[in-house]
């Protein structure tokens, strides 16, 4: 599992995931960058389906990324389905959560097993969670491009502080 470090400097970090630019979305949606303009880091859970999706992104803040099951085999390659990301006194997990029961974190989080995550980040499912379990923040940002059982277009943010984490839901129309 590829680890890597960051240092935050505002303590926030922009969490995007299932953007599928071209097939379902043109663009990413005006808002995101609004609402990642001040981001010290991007992180992206998968369903890019095309790395210019990360360049503009990478116009706002760095940004780590895994790959999804809609990304090809070249973004797998090049990203990777699963990393650990260390800021500071916190580590998140990412991974897109594909190959399990939609919506099952815990199963997502078995991935991580071994491993001391404090947030675990991921995607798949296009239904924005925020949930606390045990000692780990479960983060599905939702999806700007095609939202599903009734939620809307979504992003989300993660503020840091020490080892305080708090997440939000960012709705995007």
């Amino acid at each position: 599992m590829l680890e890597v470090e960051y240092k935050l400097q505002n303590g926030l970090v922009g969490i995007i995931s299932d953007t599928h630019v071209p097939t379902r979305a043109s663009s990413l949606p005006p808002k995101v960058f609004k609402f990642f303009e001040k981001a010290d880091l991007i992180l992206h859970a998968g369903d890019l389906e095309e790395e210019n999706v990360l360049r503009e992104l990478k116009l706002l803040a760095p940004v780590v990324a895994v790959a999804g099951n809609m990304d090809p085999y070249e973004l797998k390659i090049k990203l990777g389905t699963s990393k650990i990301i260390h800021l500071g006194k916190v580590s998140l997990g990412l991974n897109h959560g594909d190959g399990l029961p939609r919506g099952r974190p815990d199963l997502v989080l078995s991935r991580f097993r071994g491993f001391n995550i404090q947030a675990l980040i991921f995607g798949h499912s296009h239904v924005p969670l925020i949930e606390q379990s045990e000692n780990v923040l479960f983060i599905n940002p939702g999806s700007p491009a095609d939202p599903r059982r009734g939620s809307k277009p979504s992003c989300a943010r993660l503020w840091l502080e020490g080892r305080d984490l708090q997440g939000e839901i960012l709705e995007l129309a």
